[in-house]
């Protein structure tokens, strides 16, 4: 446990095409796990409108991310840097960005393909399963990768 700790980077960004799904759900996902041990935020390559979908499924596991501001790497950028240890992207766009920041900036960057629920058709339920899918999918690969902590349903 102690080695995961120390392997741990220090601040961590998840990054998604308009920070309004993937990314603000994987940061809500990391942040109820690691709580203030890591720094983490979320940036999209585009701004969009926080999607009402991702506050239900996460709101379902008792994290409220209702108050999420969906921002771009450059609105991140301006109000406070960009600092971190790790860029995990969860888009293609976002992907090509953060490579793009690795020439300024040194962060490691990891790519974790991940669909778009959005694009899911059929009744409110099945949108809603396929939110849940990303969301259960994230919760895996964080906890693959940077260990176990928090409660978040065990």
């Amino acid at each position: 446990m102690a080695a995961e700790r120390s392997s741990r980077p220090q601040a961590v960004l998840f990054a998604c095409g308009q920070n309004a799904v993937r990314s603000p759900m994987a940061a809500g996902l990391f942040r109820e796990l690691f709580g203030k041990s890591v720094y983490v935020a979320s940036a999209g390559v585009q701004k969009g409108e926080l999607d009402p979908f991702v506050v239900a499924v996460m709101e379902e596991i008792g994290i409220d991310i209702a108050r999420h501001k969906p921002a771009t790497f450059e609105d991140l950028e301006d109000m406070e840097g960009l600092n971190f240890d790790l860029i995990v992207t969860l888009s293609p766009p976002a992907h090509h960005k953060a490579l793009e920041l690795t020439r300024t900036i040194a962060s490691e960057v990891e790519y974790w393909p991940t669909v778009d629920p959005t694009a899911a058709e059929g009744s409110r339920e099945q949108k809603l399963d396929a939110y849940r899918q990303v969301r259960d999918q994230l919760m895996k690969q964080i906890r693959a990768r940077f260990g176990r902590s928090g409660s978040v349903n065990e």
